[in-house]
C-alpha cells in the first residue's frame, strides 16, 4: 500500500461493506483518511482500526439525502485540508420494487443519493482534488448501471446517470493530474439489501440468497484498489453477472429473454 503515502483519502459509505473494507485494506502509514458516513460509532471504530495500523484518520457525519448536509461537510473538508488525493464516492442505496408500484418520492430519493449526492460532492470538493499531484475520483456504480434490471428500475437509472455523467466529465476533462475511475460491482456480500428501499419507501430488511453468495467485501475491495493503482477506466467486479453485460453488449435478444427467467433476490 506504499502507492498512497502521503496521500488523503475521502470516502463516503466508510462504516460498513466496501467502503470500510477499502479502508482497512489502505491503511497504512503516513495514509491519511476522512472516514464519512451517518453513523458516526461506526465510524469511530473504524477509525481506531485504521490508526492500528499507522494512518491517520478524520471521521465526519455526511448525509447523502441532504444537500445541506453535504455542503456542510463539503465546507468543513475544504477549510481542514488542503488536498484531495482520492475521492471514493461509495455512499448509496439500492432497491427491491417493481417501477409501476413504486412511489415516485422513492424514485426521487434514490436518484438524489445515488447520482445527485455524487455530483455535488465531487463539483464541491473539486478545488482540493486539482490540487492534488495525482487525483483519483472514484465511482462505485453497479452492473446494473450497463443495463435494466427488474425490481430495480430507479437504482439502475440513478447508476446510468452517474456513470454517464461522469464519463462526459472525463472527456471534458483536461488535467494530467485527474483520473476517473468507474467501478460496476455484481452481488457482494454487503449489507446493503437490508437498506434497500421497497414501493413505499420502507427498508427491505433482509439479506438477499444471492447477495449471500457474493464476492466478499474484501476482496471486491483489492480489485477496486488495485484498478486505482492503475487508475482505469472501469473496473467490473463481478461474477455470472459478467455473462450478462457481454449479453447486453453482443447477444441482446438472448440478454433480454434470460434477465425475464432469473430469480430476483
Amino acid at each position: 500500500m506504499g502507492h498512497f503515502s502521503d496521500k488523503v483519502i475521502l470516502i463516503t459509505g466508510a462504516s460498513s461493506g466496501i467502503g470500510k473494507a477499502m479502508a482497512l485494506q489502505m491503511a497504512d502509514k503516513n495514509v491519511h483518511f476522512i472516514l464519512a458516513a451517518r453513523r458516526l460509532d461506526e465510524l469511530k471504530l473504524l477509525r481506531q482500526d485504521c490508526e492500528k495500523k499507522g494512518a491517520t484518520c478524520t471521521h465526519l457525519f455526511i448525509d447523502m439525502q441532504s444537500p445541506d448536509a453535504i455542503a456542510a461537510f463539503a465546507a468543513t473538508v475544504l477549510q481542514q485540508f488542503q488536498k484531495i488525493d482520492v475521492l471514493i464516492n461509495n455512499a448509496g442505496i439500492s432497491q427491491r420494487s417493481q417501477a409501476e408500484e413504486t412511489a415516485i418520492e422513492v424514485d426521487r430519493k434514490i436518484m438524489e443519493v445515488n447520482f445527485f449526492a455524487q455530483v455535488s460532492l465531487t463539483k464541491s470538493l473539486w478545488p482540493l482534488l486539482i490540487k492534488s499531484p495525482h487525483a483519483n475520483i472514484v465511482l462505485i456504480s453497479s452492473v446494473v448501471g450497463t443495463f435494466g434490471f427488474p425490481q430495480r428500475s430507479a437504482y439502475s437509472a440513478s447508476k446510468h446517470a452517474l456513470e454517464g455523467f461522469f464519463e462526459s466529465w472525463m472527456l471534458e476533462n483536461k488535467r494530467e493530474n485527474i483520473f476517473f475511475t468507474t467501478v460496476s460491482p455484481g452481488r457482494i456480500y454487503t449489507n446493503i439489501s437490508y437498506s434497500a428501499l421497497k414501493a413505499d419507501g420502507s427498508a427491505h430488511q433482509q439479506l438477499d440468497e444471492g447477495q449471500a453468495k457474493g464476492i466478499s467485501a474484501e476482496a471486491c475491495a483489492k480489485k477496486i484498489i488495485n484498478g486505482i493503482i492503475r487508475n482505469k477506466r472501469k473496473v467490473y467486479v463481478a461474477q455470472q453477472e459478467m455473462v450478462l453485460v457481454i449479453l447486453r453488449k453482443c447477444l441482446p435478444f438472448l440478454f433480454f429473454r434470460l434477465v425475464k427467467k432469473l430469480k430476483l433476490s
